[in-house]
């Protein structure tokens, strides 16, 4: 649900309409490390989806098997869950741009691994699973850093605007990157998918060394146990914030079934679409990114999370029922488009609301709750579809999404009713950001 103007007000001429639907480039123009940060997010992102076709497709080669090639996200799943509660401590400890480049650092040698393996006349499959392990042990340590680093490098009012240009930047990463992973591996073979990851992530590195240092705050302890459980009870007691965790991982828990993509091309006797299958997400995502600038007139934004993942799960659902690729496609589309408005406004809650001493043990904490959610779904799916069928695993799997959402509404009123004017905690950050106490901007 979102406010809306009144029944009767002047008209607004045509330009003005589409200025308010477009991006706010505010943090783009502001913000020089914001700049850097972007640009080596869009050049890491497109690497980074090379290899996650690369790797789900060769595990089909080498197995044959969807419980196979699922089971990389329960691999995946303990070194999230351990590292990135771990990673939120340290960010909230150590400097945040070091963290960042050192991390991203040992992401391209894992890649490197990854190359290595598939050069071998007979590939091994136990490294796939191993590089999958430790990638996610790395992506836990990073993501809490990347993510509290931004309210530092950008003003309290310009946090949605930022948001969403990081999302576009995400997506653009991964309408290419599929698509073009499709081409390279059926054309050049999987080793490219591999080597272009490599170099990303070199180039990628290279724009972060030039990041302005951000420490940790003087008071910052080191990072323990105690820490950590600051950081939950903390969440704990924020039951709208809890609201945004419960519903994103209900809604990826049963409604992302990208680890059988490779099965269900093959179903729909379109293998040619796969990457376009992958990409078909971010196309959605995308188109709400380039017309956001009416996010910023939204004010009660646990709403917005709650109708926009039961969109995301109807929308799987269906896409689970038709028998047209290009059906298929669209709703892909469809669900990528609502999953990127939950998470604008979840990310909105998030930056807005949360004290910087605390935020990078609470990005460890949300990590978790959009990226653990992934990973089960993937074991989810891939199960799922081997006792019954692809179909079956995808729309199942939405119509579980729809229902799981709709329950959790009804049980969490403090989400539902969250508004950002009035919500005494976002009040309390603007008051400190405008009072200058965390604002860290760069020319």
């Amino acid at each position: 649900m979102t406010d809306h103007d009144p029944p009767f007000v002047s008209p607004v001429p045509a330009p003005s309409r589409l200025r308010a639907l477009l991006p706010d480039l505010t943090p783009w123009h502001s913000s020089r490390d914001f700049r850097r940060m972007w640009v080596a997010g869009l050049v890491t992102v497109f690497g980074t989806f090379l290899t996650f076709i690369a790797v789900p497709l060769q595990l089909k080669e080498l197995t044959g098997s969807a419980l196979a090639v699922g089971a990389v996200g329960a691999v995946e799943l303990v070194p999230l869950i351990v590292f990135g509660l771990y990673g939120g401590a340290l960010a909230d400890a150590v400097d945040r741009r070091k963290l960042i480049l050192w991390t991203e650092a040992g992401l391209g040698v894992l890649s490197a691994l990854l190359l290595l393996n598939t050069l071998l006349p007979d590939p091994m499959i136990w490294p796939l699973y191993v590089v999958a392990g430790l990638t996610s042990a790395l992506a836990g340590l990073q993501r809490p850093a990347m993510q509290a680093i931004v309210p530092r490098i950008v003003a309290h009012e310009q946090l949605p605007a930022a948001t969403a240009l990081n999302s576009m930047r995400w997506q653009v990463g991964a309408i290419a990157g599929p698509s073009l992973a499709g081409v390279i591996i059926a054309f050049a073979g999987l080793p490219w998918a591999y080597a272009l990851d490599i170099a990303t992530y070199a180039i990628s590195a290279a724009l972060l060394v030039g990041l302005a240092p951000s420490p940790a705050s003087h008071e910052a302890d080191k990072p323990s146990l105690r820490g950590i459980l600051e950081g939950a009870r903390y969440a704990w007691s924020r039951k709208e914030l809890l609201g945004t965790y419960a519903v994103d991982l209900a809604a990826m828990l049963f409604a992302f079934p990208t680890a059988i993509f490779p099965f269900l091309a093959d179903d729909l006797d379109a293998p040619w679409a796969l990457g376009l299958m992958y990409a078909a997400g971010a196309v959605g995502s995308l188109v709400v990114s380039l017309t956001s600038g009416w996010a910023s007139r939204v004010h009660r934004h646990g709403r917005m999370v709650v109708w926009a993942a039961i969109g995301w799960g109807a929308a799987m659902a269906v896409a689970g029922w038709m028998h047209n690729i290009w059906l298929v496609l669209l709703f892909l589309a469809v669900a990528g488009g609502c999953d990127m408005v939950s998470g604008l406004f979840r990310s909105a809650m998030w930056d807005q609301t949360i004290p910087d001493e605390l935020r990078g043990r609470l990005a460890g904490i949300e990590m978790l709750s959009y990226s653990v959610g992934p990973q089960i779904g993937q074991v989810r799916a891939g199960g799922m579809a081997t006792l019954t069928n692809v179909r079956t695993s995808v729309w199942a799997g939405g119509l579980a999404c729809v229902a799981s959402v709709g329950l959790l509404a009804l049980t969490l009123p403090k989400l539902m009713s969250y508004d950002q004017r009035t919500d005494e905690h976002a009040a309390r950050m603007r008051g400190r950001r405008a009072a200058g106490s965390e604002v860290t901007e760069a020319a």
